[in-house]
């Protein structure tokens, strides 16, 4: 790997610490290298804090002045929550600019290449490029086709059950999977359920300490057919939304709403009408961690991009214990949904599969 190739890989570690926070912003990392040595470094935190490319240019000072930045995405070239940072690359005099990947956002698109080398600054792109890509996938998706990057997240046993035929199922996989789906859940802006999950698992939905940020916690139902008590509606943990019907069990509704939940009212709760509203909230990746028939109609809504499905070696059987994914129509295998870009991961004793639909 070259020093190029070894910077832009340093700069995607770096964006790595705000995974989860930059919602509807991107990942991003940089770094300032000059005589060989690091000079300056940083990453983009949040929405409406400076770019990675700023925290760097500050660290370096007067001494990026004819030095070689790295950064994995194209510098923005217009004005928005914070100023253009072309601008600060060209009054900081620097010689270099190496880019991971254009920016997929029309605002950016080339331009900030574009004005770097008006300005006389050499540009580099596509270091590293698909795994600039890979970071900022969900952004990109957002980008494209205005709506959140959806994950379908789920557990099963070798012979494809979520749960017994009593509905029992706690612990599909081990502690270790556990904890690498809370780490999922720390670089997801939300998280989508039904109201059957809720009834039957009582579930927290948070990241477990794991890390200080907590997902958007969501559920879809239409008939708010909800316990009065349960953990999603401790808000001080977690923000929680329900999508439902207007004139679904109005008397729950006016006590979740004193209790800071907040309630937006669909006449079809579908996933492609919640997934329209989040995207107008600015997420810009959500988990499914819903049950089978949710699931399927997220698939069949294209409101799942990805899927991750962990595969516990456990045979449990039953002809009514529930699968990962319900009814979707399909009757010949050859209508199989086919998943892409495979690949496979080993926690303790159960397998990750990882794949994203065609």
């Amino acid at each position: 790997m070259n020093l190029d190739q070894t910077m832009m890989h340093q700069c995607i570690e770096l964006a790595k610490k705000a995974l989860g926070k930059t919602a509807p912003n991107p990942l991003v990392g940089s770094i300032i290298v000059k005589d060989g040595k690091i000079i300056g470094q940083g990453y983009h935190p949040e929405a409406g804090k400076p770019h990675a490319e700023v925290f760097a240019l500050k660290e370096a000072g007067a001494a990026a002045a004819g030095a070689t930045v790295y950064v994995s995405l194209e510098p923005c070239n217009h004005y928005g929550r914070t100023p253009p940072c072309t601008e600060a690359l060209i009054a900081a005099k620097v010689a270099k600019v190496v880019v991971g990947m254009v920016d997929p956002n029309p605002l950016v698109g080339g331009n900030g290449i574009k004005r770097l080398q008006a300005a006389g600054i050499e540009v580099v792109t596509g270091v590293a490029e698909s795994a600039c890509r890979q970071l900022n996938e969900a952004f990109i998706h957002r980008i494209l086709y205005k709506k959140p990057f959806g994950i379908l997240k789920y557990a099963m046993t070798l012979d494809g059950k979520i749960a017994a035929t009593t509905g029992h199922s706690a612990w599909v996989t081990s502690k270790a999977s556990r904890q690498r789906v809370h780490q999922l859940r720390s670089t997801c802006d939300g998280i989508i359920i039904g109201g059957n999950t809720v009834r039957k698992d009582n579930p927290n939905l948070t990241t477990h300490g794991l890390t200080a940020h907590n997902p958007l916690r969501i559920v879809m139902t239409r008939t708010c057919d909800l316990p009065e008590s349960c953990n999603l509606w401790d808000t001080s943990i977690a923000p929680t939304l329900i999508f439902t019907r207007p004139d679904s069990n109005p008397q729950l509704q006016e006590k979740l709403l004193t209790k800071g939940v907040e309630i937006i009212h669909l006449e079809t709760v579908t996933p492609e009408a919640v997934m329209n509203h989040l995207y107008q909230k600015g997420l810009s990746q959500v988990l499914w961690e819903c049950g089978g028939i949710l699931a399927a109609n997220a698939i069949a809504s294209q409101a799942v991009q990805k899927v991750m499905a962990f595969i516990a070696p456990k045979i449990i059987g039953g002809q009514t214990a529930p699968s990962p994914v319900g009814d979707m129509g399909l009757t010949q295998m050859t209508q199989a949904l086919l998943l892409d870009k495979i690949s496979l991961e080993k926690i303790e004793e159960d397998i990750l599969i990882k794949g994203y639909l065609t």
